[in-house]
Order: structure tokens, then C-alpha cells, then sequence
């Protein structure tokens, strides 16, 4: 059951009760018979990081499917190395070839 918090308006008598979800929330104050207020506060637990979706722990879906959309499963070796690393190539890349001239409508070529 939640506790809550309570504030009197006449006298700033404070309180706190456990009640139900169902209960009627108090009005009269027990010290002075003033008119009580709900206080809120902000929540005691705060969630971070990833973890909290259920597409973040799976990596496939029910069916057998393609990998869920920000998993992070298999490839953080490669991710964990440093971007200035750079795998050493055996040749050079190869250049595009040179356009060439369209051929003519006839069939001979045009010097």
C-alpha cells in the first residue's frame, strides 16, 4: 500500500498515512481540524541506461526473425576499439577505369 503525504493549510501540520489506492484521500487535519493538502513528491526510483525496453534484451524476435533494432549483442569487440586503428590492406585500391568514347552510328570509329 502507498504511503502519502499530507500538509495542513491552517497550521503546516504534516502527516503521512498508508492507505489503499481506493481510499478517499483525508481532508480534516487530526491537530487543528484545518483543511489538509496531497503533497507530491518526486519518485524515489530513477531508471537509466539501457535495459528498460523489451527490445533491449533480445536479440532475435519470438518468431525466429531478424535481430531486434538496438541490440547490441556480437559485435562489441569490434565497437570497443579505438577509431584511429585502421586494419592494414594488402594492395592499394585500383583506380576507375577511364571513360571511353561512345562508338559511332555506323559502326566506324572516329579518330
Amino acid at each position: 500500500m502507498p504511503t502519502y503525504q499530507y500538509a495542513c493549510t491552517e497550521c503546516g501540520e504534516r502527516l503521512e498515512v498508508v492507505q489503499k489506492f481506493t481510499d478517499e484521500p483525508l481532508t480534516v487535519c487530526p491537530a487543528c481540524e484545518g483543511r489538509l493538502r496531497k503533497l507530491f513528491s518526486p519518485v524515489g526510483v530513477v531508471f537509466k541506461g539501457s535495459g528498460f525496453y523489451k527490445t533491449d534484451s533480445r536479440s532475435t524476435t519470438k518468431s525466429g526473425g531478424a535481430p531486434a533494432s538496438g541490440s547490441t549483442s556480437g559485435s562489441s569487440a569490434e565497437s570497443s576499439k579505438p577509431a584511429t586503428e585502421k586494419s592494414p590492406s594488402s594492395t592499394p585500391p585500383t583506380p576507375p577505369p577511364a571513360p571511353s568514347s561512345p562508338p559511332s552510328g555506323d559502326g566506324t570509329k572516329v579518330a
